[in-house]
């Protein structure tokens, strides 16, 4: 039961019949643990991990001051590529390119097996140039970026990214994809979802 992120989030907001949800979970109970299991036995159970849910899941966001403000951008492909011997010479000659241009969005993530890059409509033919030798896996267009200052400390605090991103989830906003710097969250996501997820987030701002 602890494995659904919104059977937790609906325990910890008091929105759920736990009596009911103790009549729901005890045929899977009773299969796991190979004998009958009491109904009021489990109530009790899912009291308890209400409570506790409720007195952990309370992380403080702190934002930098004067600086909260969400950051948008707009016009945004993300290309995803194989990775191979010559990607890391595709990223350096497309981030040369980037400094003659100030100010414009592009970003790299090398992973085990795949490179991917986001850049701004200005940059991407640029991807497209740098990285033409590569095996592109995904290419996706028309992305808009939302990006939350966040304190130095609040790396410190267990849960921090969760009770952002937890908060579109409810909204069942989907993330394309999301980077985190030391006091950055950057997420990216179709601009049809842009207004509603800046109207979530600048909850934190």
């Amino acid at each position: 039961m602890i494995e659904s992120a919104f059977l937790t989030e609906g325990m910890m907001r008091g929105l759920l019949n736990l009596s009911e949800l103790a009549r729901h979970l005890r045929p899977q109970l009773e299969r796991d643990l190979w004998k009958p299991v009491g109904q009021a036995a489990v109530v009790m159970a899912l009291t308890r991990l209400a409570l506790r849910l409720q007195q952990n899941d309370r992380p403080e966001v702190r934002v930098l001051p004067k600086v909260g403000e969400l950051i948008t951008r707009s016009e945004l492909t993300e290309f995803t590529y194989t990775n191979s011997d010559t990607s890391y010479e595709c990223q350096r000659h497309l981030l040369a390119m980037a400094e003659s241009h100030p100010g414009v969005f592009v970003t790299v993530t090398q992973g085990m097996r795949e490179v991917l890059v986001i850049s701004g409509r200005s940059m991407v033919s640029s991807v497209e140039s740098c990285f033409g030798s590569e095996q592109l896996l995904l290419k996706k267009s028309n992305l808009s970026a939302l990006t939350l200052r966040l304190t130095p400390d609040s790396k410190h605090t267990p849960g921090i990214f969760h009770s952002i991103l937890k908060q579109l989830a409810w909204r069942k906003i989907n993330l394309v994809n999301m980077i985190c710097s030391y006091t950055e969250l950057t997420i990216f996501l179709e601009q049809s979802e842009m207004a509603l997820a800046f109207s979530v987030l600048s909850h934190f701002a």
